[in-house]
């Protein structure tokens, strides 16, 4: 039984929006049309991932940006823009404008930590700051402030013919609401809640204490737990869980074979914590619906939220994410009981 009765409220996807590099407009087109596809199928979110010097997508918010203008419903959101990559001040205004014309649906989620090999990178990206950015969680209490509207500059009125404000714009006002902090510690957790941001969690975890116990979902429900023992909203502070959730229902034999194979090859990096951060992830789960909610409700931090941002399988194909958000909707949602978007009171 549930420990807290929460409906599943709020559906959601996340990819990573996948190219080849020989062709990269064909895969950023195709996520384009997986996002409108959600849309169509009542999905209330949909999230793609931030990759830098990958074959992914590395700039969201002109991804999303596009997405706004192709969308009239659907929430966009990042899951999650790494920080360490970004300038707060620069960010904040990509960020407000593409809440501007996406009428107010944006859900930036972001994380701290240096950039991935930073060692290789740092020449290009900080040729003349890498030993004195800093990557701690002063970088995101720059990026609340700017968004939520404190001054960026001491300075503001007319200077000639040009008008200028001490605070970024444009101002979206309900924006500040709509951060969301990616963690998977009980530190990143605690510190989400205290400065009023949404949790994002995700198949991955920190097994902090080597003596704590190691199973993933009582990890998890303990971050949730002290999330939203912090945070102003309490009980209501808003949590999303991002699970890898693949349903076979509709699949054909050769779709079912290879979602089985993917979720094996992972499977071993499951059984302890992986590298010095202690990383622990969850298995995918692949199933037909009825199996999978049944999975799902017995996953103890599950049971503790109310929105879903499900993700999508790397390295799949463009029908292969049709038919697996399709099935999402039309079948695991509704056993989960949620409604589509279109459908709601």
């Amino acid at each position: 039984m549930p420990t807290t009765p929460r409906p599943l409220r709020k559906l959601g996807f996340l990819t990573i929006g996948l190219f080849d590099a020989a062709d990269p407009g064909r895969g950023h087109e195709s996520t384009l049309e997986i996002i409108e596809l959600g849309e169509r199928l009542g999905f209330d979110t949909a999230w793609v991932r931030h990759r830098h010097l990958q074959y992914g997508i590395s700039s969201p918010v002109a991804v999303l940006a596009a997405a706004s203008q192709r969308t009239r419903r659907i929430g966009l959101g990042t899951a999650v823009t790494p920080l360490g990559w970004e300038n707060p001040l620069r960010l904040a205004e990509d960020l407000a404008t593409v809440d501007i014309l996406s009428g107010g649906r944006l859900n930036p989620g972001v994380s701290v930590g240096p950039p991935m090999h930073y060692e290789q990178v740092k020449d290009a990206l900080y040729p003349d700051t890498a030993g004195t950015e800093d990557f701690g969680y002063q970088r995101v209490r720059r990026l609340l402030d700017l968004v939520r509207g404190k001054p960026a500059t001491d300075f503001s009125g007319v200077e000639g013919f040009e008008v200028y404000s001490d605070v970024v714009q444009p101002h979206s006002p309900g924006l500040g609401r709509r951060l969301w902090y990616g963690g998977g510690s009980l530190r990143s957790a605690r510190w989400a809640g205290e400065h009023g941001m949404n949790l994002l969690t995700s198949s991955v975890v920190k097994a902090e204490r080597p003596e704590g116990p190691l199973d993933f979902a009582e990890i998890q429900l303990s971050h949730i737990r002290e999330f939203r023992a912090h945070h102003p909203d309490g009980e209501a502070a808003r949590v999303s869980q991002g699970l890898v959730v693949i349903p076979t229902d509709s699949a054909s034999a050769g779709q079912r074979a290879k979602y089985a194979r993917y979720a094996a090859g992972r499977l071993p990096r499951t059984a302890s914590p992986q590298g010095p951060a202690r990383l622990l992830f969850a298995p995918d789960l692949v199933g037909t619906s009825a199996e999978l909610a049944e999975r799902l409700r017995a996953h103890a931090a599950f049971r503790e939220v109310d929105e879903v941002a499900f993700a999508l399988p790397f390295t799949f194909g463009h029908e292969d994410y049709a038919q697996i958000l399709t099935d999402m909707a039309q079948r695991l949602g509704p056993a989960l009981g949620w409604r589509p978007g279109g459908e709601k009171a």
